[in-house]
């Protein structure tokens, strides 16, 4: 069975005031998703991403900010 939990963590680029996702890559491995969350609403909707698809969103994002 298992039993891991998600461990969220939040880009160290997020300093912006709270504009922020927080993902529990830690779930890869085991579970083979990324789950995903607004850092402003932990108790909110969690969407799960397939690890290529989070990879993408990490990517658009890294675009989108420069």
């Amino acid at each position: 069975m298992i039993t891991d939990s998600p461990r969220w963590v939040k880009s160290s680029y997020s300093n912006n005031g709270g504009d922020c996702i927080e993902a529990a890559i830690n779930l890869v491995a085991s579970r083979g998703v990324v789950p995903v969350r607004d850092s402003k609403d932990p108790d909110g909707p969690v969407l799960t991403l397939h690890p290529s698809a989070f990879t993408g969103l990490v990517e658009f994002a890294r675009r989108v900010a420069l």
